[in-house]
C-alpha cells in the first residue's frame, strides 16, 4: 500500500488508546492506513500519535458506546474497519454486533464464544471438555465450595470469573495466596463482590516461564506470533514489562494453539497465555485474551508480522502485508523497564517512545508525573513519612 493511496484507503477505527492502541496505531501506519483513536480522555498515549487522529466519547461500553460510534461512522465515509483493544468493547460489540455490522467491518468469534471465553469458569469447563492443557482449578459460586481449594495444594491463584467487575472496581482482578486460610478470606470476599470465581493451582516458574500466542484467524488463514515474557509488573501476577520473540518455542506452542483454535472455531484477533510446568514438562493455558489485540501485540510487528494490518486487509479484501524479514526485536512497556532488559540480546523497542513520534511518550509521562502528584498530596501526612510498600512475593 503505497503513501499515494492512502486517501482512498478505509479508515481504521481503533478503540482506547492506552499503550496496547498505541501499537495498533503503528503498525497500521505501516500500511499508510488512516486511523482514528476513540478513547473517553485524552491522557492515554495513542491520543497523541502523529500516525492516527483522535476523537472522544463519553464511555466505551454500553449502548452509548454503540451510539457514539454510529455517530463518528457518519463522518468517515467509507465503511470503516473496526479494531479493538479493550474488553469492556469487546462485550459491547459482541452484543450489539447486529446492529453495528452494517456500519463497521469487524471480526469476532460467535458471540456464544465471546461470552465463554471471555469467563474464566466457563472457559476452565470448555479446556476441560476438549483436552486443552490447562492447570486444575475448582469453580466457587457459594462459600461452601471453599472446602475444594485444598486439593490443588497451596498456593493457588484467586480470580474472579467475569472480569467486568474488576473494570467497574468492583473487586480486585487476581490473588496469589499460599496460606489456606488466607485464601478462604480473600474467597469469602472476592464472592460478594464477583460472584463466581476460579481457584487454580499455581503453576511453579519464574515471569521468563511465561509465553503467550498472538494471533489473526481469517477464514481460511491463521496468522500466529509467539513471545516470552522476561519481566511482568507486578512480578508474577501482572501485565507484560518486557518481551522477546519466542520462535525456539514454535514447535511445542503451536499444537496447542491450533487445537484451540480448531475447538474454539475461533475468527478476529486474539492471543492466549502459556506457562512452563516444569513438573510436568508441558506449556499450560493460562487464559485466552478474545476479540480484541494485547498489550504487547506490537511485538509481533516489530519482528515482521503486522497482525493489526493483517486484520485490517482481511476486513477490506486486501492481500495480507508481506512479512518482513527483520532481526529479532525485544519489546519493553517503557524506560521504568530498561535495567530489565540489561540481558536481551535482541534490539529492544520501546512501547511510549519513538524518535519519529515522540508525543505520546512525552503524555504518558507527564500522566504518571500527575498521577504521582495527586497521590502524595492525598495521602495522609503521617502515611507518608512511612517506607515505601513492597509487595510480598507469594509463591
Amino acid at each position: 500500500m503505497e503513501s499515494e493511496a492512502a486517501e482512498a484507503l478505509v479508515p481504521a477505527v481503533v478503540i482506547r488508546g492506552e499503550l496496547n492502541g498505541l501499537g495498533v496505531v503503528r503498525s497500521l501506519a505501516k500500511g499508510h492506513v488512516p486511523t482514528v483513536v476513540v478513547d473517553t480522555t485524552l491522557r492515554h498515549a495513542a491520543m497523541w500519535s502523529r500516525c492516527s487522529k483522535r476523537h472522544l466519547v463519553d464511555q466505551l461500553s454500553g449502548k452509548p458506546f454503540v451510539e457514539s460510534l454510529l455517530r463518528l461512522r457518519h463522518e468517515l465515509g467509507p465503511r470503516p474497519v473496526l479494531i479493538l483493544t479493550d474488553e469492556m468493547s469487546v462485550h459491547t460489540v459482541s452484543e450489539y454486533r447486529e446492529e453495528l455490522s452494517p456500519h463497521y467491518r469487524f471480526q469476532l468469534p460467535s458471540a456464544e464464544m465471546v461470552s465463554m471465553l471471555s469467563n474464566k469458569a466457563l472457559f476452565q469447563n470448555f479446556a476441560e471438555a476438549h483436552d486443552l492443557t490447562v492447570p486444575r482449578a475448582v469453580i466457587l459460586e457459594r462459600d461452601s465450595d471453599i472446602a475444594d481449594i485444598p486439593d490443588l495444594g497451596m498456593p493457588v491463584i484467586v480470580k474472579p470469573a467475569d472480569k467486568r467487575p474488576v473494570h467497574l472496581g468492583l473487586v480486585e482482578r487476581i490473588n496469589c495466596l499460599d496460606r489456606m486460610e488466607d485464601a478462604a478470606a480473600a474467597c469469602r470476599r472476592m464472592l460478594r463482590g464477583a460472584g463466581t470465581l476460579v481457584v487454580q493451582e499455581w503453576i511453579e516458574g519464574p515471569d521468563s516461564s511465561i509465553y503467550f500466542a498472538l494471533f489473526h484467524c481469517g477464514p481460511a488463514s491463521r496468522n500466529i506470533f509467539f513471545g516470552r515474557k522476561i519481566a511482568v509488573y507486578p512480578p508474577g501476577l501482572g501485565s507484560t514489562a518486557v518481551c522477546v520473540p519466542a520462535a525456539e518455542a514454535t514447535d511445542l506452542l503451536l499444537p496447542l494453539t491450533e487445537r484451540f483454535l480448531d475447538v474454539s472455531g475461533y475468527q478476529g484477533l486474539g492471543s492466549l497465555e502459556f506457562k512452563w510446568d516444569s513438573r510436568a514438562r508441558r506449556f499450560v493455558i493460562i487464559e485466552p485474551t478474545v476479540g480484541r489485540t494485547d498489550w504487547q501485540e506490537e511485538i509481533a510487528t516489530l519482528n515482521g508480522v503486522n497482525l493489526p494490518l493483517i486484520a485490517y486487509c482481511h476486513e477490506v479484501g486486501l492481500p495480507n502485508p508481506a512479512e518482513r524479514a527483520t532481526g529479532a526485536a525485544a519489546w519493553r512497556e517503557s524506560l521504568f523497564y530498561l535495567r530489565r532488559c540489561a540481558d536481551v540480546s535482541e534490539r529492544t523497542y520501546d512501547g511510549y517512545w519513538r524518535g519519529d513520534d515522540p508525543l505520546p511518550a512525552i503524555a504518558f509521562f507527564v500522566d504518571q508525573i500527575v498521577r504521582g502528584s495527586r497521590r502524595l498530596l492525598t495521602r495522609p501526612l503521617l502515611e507518608r513519612r512511612k517506607p515505601p510498600f513492597r509487595r510480598r512475593r507469594i509463591a
